[in-house]
């Protein structure tokens, strides 16, 4: 009894055990599992531990059910490829999208994904989630056609009748709705019985002496929507009444009151049970990529070099491979490619492009079953002119079944639905029928259903396509009923603008397989099958004229205008989409947003790589794009809108976007707009609910102090961000105070941007304050804030508590000696504090020595910036000392710290026993030749220096002969910048003979140093025998124009590889 309708169920039941050509295997793992036959059949059962007392006389009724359970449920059941449906994903309820859209738009808007952090395991489904919560009543596990959920029936049940899991239930009763379609009226004790006539007490479960489950398996396929609002109560279990009636007194707890209820069902029909009525909601995962992988190599078992191709070929298509984390069209979409794999080598078939369109896909699919290269047994086989006869009677039978079944929203069809279409039962036995239509037979009724929910939109698109060249009335009237439409344009119409209409995307799909069907490829896959040779080309350019009309809307964008850009890839007419597309990728989509172009940034948001890693949509969009674009930005994971002269009415509709339970935003940002406080208090209200955002960049903007404050109360309550940028925001010492105190409760935030905000000494104080009981935040920014020696002192005071903090930035904040001595007495004693800048501050020569003793004493601090202070030589050389005990840290930046040749030689002489500098900045200081001397023997013993910047450094031609001597024994340096120095031409070859020798270089600048003509062509034939540099800058020599393209010729000739700006 297990449900397989609709959702990829059985798409395996067809195969045969051996595999002719395509070598397609039994693949568990979606919906593709099939029971048993009917008749439960006896073997030995486990014997789980009851927690209640059982009726007298009960415990062999009690052994029969677990015996016929696990028959019935084991049959076939291999538990490996079962590992992703023994853990849930625990949530909330239904999103937005959940309940309006179709599965395949689900899948497509959200990539697959939920914005779910928590788990459970199957084993814990029916538990309590804590000691003082008590077990759920109503559960619901929803998920796409496909994704699994009669598997998942079928792997508890059997886990259970074994007695592995939920031992204390006493009665697991799986039925479907499929079984419960064939009655009118039931009786609570009847349904048990008729479904398992060994329980020949019933009423030791309606009266609850036994702990129950009841599992109803797949609510999207009962012939009658639930009704709760005029629900007639019923306590007797032994009155019969209406099935429908039956199903909402048993949830609302009317009848079977101790039973625990497990419904499944897609998630669209999951919306008829009140959200208040559902104590547990979970939902099925799709396929991770090694899960994806193993489903592939299990369909096709016998070559696994095709199912590495048909993986590769599923990768390069985004699109498609969001689809294919699920498992029934997985399975679809890699026999198809698989099939053309196959075939494309065969110059007897017209195969040239691999299967993209998901047209092209079915399209391959059914061209795979009907020309007999699906295997099958050899009894079976029909000479080809037979087969295509016989194929199009049968097509047309179920075509015209899938159709009127697809308007009715019914899904699972039984001997009368089938004897009512006119279709012969004899047809059904034939081999492309049961590929298509399967069958699921038991001793109370006989039940139809295609393979999947998609197989039958693809059926009923074939049908109304060939219907629609003759049909004289609407085929949406089942009756004929209805005004004349003549010709095929006429009905396409009608369809597509039934499809806009329908508020829940039923007919999405449809619409574009029938679009599909006038696409070249496609026509030429399936002419002579089930389409007319070349018959396409009389519809598709008004077709496509058509479906770009539908696009002429004022900025209105919902589901159903981005399908239309889904019809349109269909049809193969992706004009509009490349353009946009290509402009996106240029960042020049200003000015150019129409509301057809929008329509194709919707699209494009859904499916191009542009915005795999990033959405830029920078300086292009306004208030009423924004509007119409939020469905679909809602799902962009990074989004940019920098630049946009957003105002706050803009931030209104970014914070509805950020609360609704949907969205997936996890990176914002708002950079250099107009946004106000009233805003930032917009974003703020959605900060207090949003569960995805973990990055809001808001730099630039004049939030001030009020919408610091707001964001302040937000950062209260929210556990999510991670990251916060309120860089220039004006936000002054009463903002930063307002942040402070979010600080001292929020432990979560490791990010905070404020610099340039002007929060004085004051508001530097009460972040310290905050900082000496907060241990999250990683990253503190306050550089250009005016906090002084005053500030710095506070903030010393809590770093010698706070050992979590581990980058600090106080840049241009007039720190002087006192400031400076404070701080860098806390890192004596600090065990956290990684990077400290303190450049461009007043830190003189007196400084030096206070830096010095924290750097012999402190043992984590990797980097630290001092360029742009009044260091002078005696500070240098004191910071030199230090370095020479000094193992911890990596980068130093000394630049313009009017340092020369003597704190330069204290310097080299620490770089001849320092082990850990990695980096050393001293760019524009005058060194001088002495002093680039002595760094040049001091690199001949080093090996740790990666970078060394010596930009403006009064560097010589002496220098750089030192300089080049070094280079032929070292190999440690990577980065060697010398710009704006005059090392001239006989500098320059000296360095050219020393690239002929290193291998370790990869970047040099040589930009401004009078190498002229001469000295240039030197380096670029050094480059002949030089193969590791990968940039060389010799701009400024005044090298000429044509020596320019000389040298850049030589270079290209000599170093391929290697970037030369001349």
């Amino acid at each position: 009894m297990s449900r397989e309708a609709s959702d990829g169920r059985g798409l395996d039941q067809s195969l045969p055990e051996a595999a002719d050509e395509v070598h397609l295997t039994r693949v568990p793992g979606g919906d593709h599992l099939l029971p048993a036959k009917a008749g439960p059949p006896h073997g030995r059962g486990g014997w789980p531990c009851t927690g209640g007392k059982l009726c007298a006389g009960a415990e062999p009724m009690v052994q029969k059910h677990l015996e016929s359970l696990q028959n019935y449920y084991g049959n076939g059941l291999e538990m490996a490829p079962l590992q992703r449906l023994t853990n849930l994903l625990l949530v909330e309820g239904l999103t937005d999208i959940q309940q309006k859209e179709h599965d395949i738009l689900q899948i497509e808007v959200t990539k697959g994904l939920r914005n779910v952090s928590k788990s459970i395991p199957l084993e814990k489904l029916f538990l309590p989630l804590s000691k003082v919560s008590i077990p759920p009543r109503i559960s619901m596990t929803v998920g796409v056609a496909g994704i699994g959920k009669s598997t998942l029936v079928k792997l508890f049940v059997y886990t259970w009748a074994k007695g592995e899991i939920n031992s204390d239930i006493i009665f697991v009763l799986p039925l479907t709705f499929r079984e419960l379609n064939t009655y009118e009226k039931l009786s609570a004790e009847r349904l048990i019985r008729s479904a398992f006539p060994h329980i020949t007490e019933p009423n030791c479960i309606s009266a609850g002496t036994a702990r129950t489950l009841l599992i109803l398996d797949g609510l999207d396929e009962f012939k009658t929507p639930l009704d709760f609002s005029n629900t007639v109560v019923c306590t007797d279990p032994k009155k019969e009444i209406q099935v429908d009636n039956l199903i909402t007194n048993i949830i609302r707890g009317n009848l079977l009151q101790e039973a625990s209820v497990w419904v499944t069902s897609r998630p669209t029909a999951a919306s008829q049970i009140p959200g208040g009525l559902v104590d547990r909601m979970t939902e099925i995962r799709g396929f991770r990529a090694a899960e994806m992988k193993d489903f592939l190599d299990q369909m096709f078992l016998d070559n696994k070099d095709l199912s590495s191709q048909v993986l590769h070929h599923i990768k390069t298509n985004r699109s498609l491979h969001i689809m294919c984390t699920v498992p029934g069209f997985c399975w679809i979409s890699g026999s198809s490619i698989g099939y053309y794999l196959k075939n494309s080598t065969d110059p007897s078939q017209e195969m040239t492009v691999v299967p993209k369109t998901l047209s092209e896909i079915y399209s391959y699919y059914f061209k795979m079953a009907l020309s007999s290269d699906w295997p099958e047994k050899q009894r079976e086989t029909l000479r080809i002119e037979q087969a295509v006869n016989n194929s199009k009677k049968i097509m047309g039978n179920l075509g015209r079944l899938a159709f009127y079944g697809l308007l009715k929203r019914k899904y699972v069809f039984y001997e009368q639905d089938i004897k009512a279409y006119g279709i012969d039962l004899s047809l059904l036995q034939s081999s492309l029928c049961s590929r298509l239509l399967l069958k699921e037979e038991t001793q109370s009724f006989t039940a139809y259903y295609f393979s999947h929910l998609t197989i039958q939109e693809f059926l009923a698109a074939i049908y109304y396509y060939t219907a629609a060249k003759r049909a004289i009335f609407d085929l949406f009237t089942e009756s004929g009923m209805s005004w004349p439409k003549l010709g095929f344009l006429s009905h396409f119409k009608s369809a597509v603008q039934r499809s806009l209409q329908a508020e829940d995307g039923q007919l999405d799909v449809f619409v574009r397989f029938l679009s599909g069907l006038l696409s070249p490829q496609v026509n030429k896959l399936l002419s002579g099958w089930l389409l007319v040779k070349d018959e396409h080309n009389n519809f598709r350019s008004q077709a496509i004229t058509f479906l770009q009309g539908c696009l002429n809307t004022d900025y209105v964008i919902s589901s159903r205008t981005v399908n239309i850009m889904q019809c349109l890839y269909e049809i193969q007419h992706m004009e509009i989409a490349k353009t946009v597309e290509e402009a996106m990728k240029n960042e020049s989509l200003s000015g150019m947003l129409t509301p057809v172009n929008c329509s194709a940034l919707a699209y494009l948001l859904q499916v191009s790589d542009v915005c795999m890693e990033e959405t830029n949509l920078s300086n292009c969009l306004t208030y009423n794009i924004c509007k119409s674009l939020l469905s679909q930005l809602l799902f962009c994971h990074n989004l940019r809108l920098d630049n946009n002269q957003f105002k706050d009415n803009v931030m209104e509709l970014l914070g509805s976007m950020l609360s609704v339970k949907d969205c997936q935003v996890q990176k914002l940002s708002l950079a250099e707009n107009q946004i106000s406080n009233k805003g930032a208090k917009a974003l703020a209200r959605s900060l207090m609910v949003n569960r995805s955002l973990i990055a809001l960049d808001l730099r630039s903007n004049s939030i001030g102090s009020k919408g610091a404050k707001a964001l302040a109360e937000a950062l209260k309550k929210n556990q999510v961000l991670l990251f916060l940028n309120l860089q220039n925001n004006v936000i002054k010492e009463e903002g930063a105070m307002f942040l402070a105190e979010a600080l001292l409760t929020n432990h979560r935030l490791t990010t905070l941007h404020l610099q340039k905000n002007s929060i004085g000494a004051h508001g530097a104080r009460k972040i310290a304050e905050a900082l000496k009981q907060n241990c999250s935040l990683k990253e503190l920014i306050l550089s250009s804030n005016s906090i002084g020696d005053n500030g710095s002192v506070a903030l010393a005071e809590a770093l010698k508590v706070n050992h979590s903090l581990q980058s600090l930035d106080l840049q241009s904040n007039s720190i002087s000696n006192a400031g400076v001595t404070a701080l860098t007495a806390a890192l004596c004693s600090n065990k956290g504090l990684i990077t400290l800048n303190l450049r461009e501050n007043s830190i003189s020569k007196e400084g030096g020595p206070a830096i010095a003793r924290a750097l012999r004493t402190n043992s984590t601090l990797r980097k630290l910036d001092l360029a742009a202070n009044l260091l002078h030589d005696e500070g240098g050389k004191a910071i030199a000392l230090a370095m020479k005990e000094n193992r911890a840290l990596t980068s130093l930046h000394l630049q313009w710290n009017f340092i020369q040749a003597k704190a330069a030689t204290a310097l080299a002489q620490a770089l001849q026993s320092n082990s850990s500098l990695a980096s050393l900045d001293l760019q524009e200081n005058a060194i001088g030749d002495e002093g680039m001397a002595a760094l040049s023997a001091a690199l001949k013993v080093n090996t740790t220096l990666a970078d060394l910047h010596l930009q403006v450094a009064s560097v010589g031609t002496v220098g750089a002969q030192a300089l080049a001597e070094a280079l032929m024994v070292n190999n440690s340096l990577r980065i060697l910048d010398l710009r704006g120095n005059s090392i001239g031409v006989v500098g320059a070859k000296a360095m050219a003979n020393a690239l002929k020798v290193n291998r370790s270089l990869r970047r040099l600048n040589l930009q401004e140093n009078s190498l002229g003509m001469d000295g240039a062509i030197c380096i670029a034939t050094a480059l002949k025998g030089n193969h590791g540099l990968t940039y060389v800058n010799l701009q400024g020599n005044r090298i000429g124009q044509s020596g320019a393209k000389m040298i850049s010729d030589a270079i290209r000739t000599n170093s391929p590889d290697c970037v030369v700006e001349v």
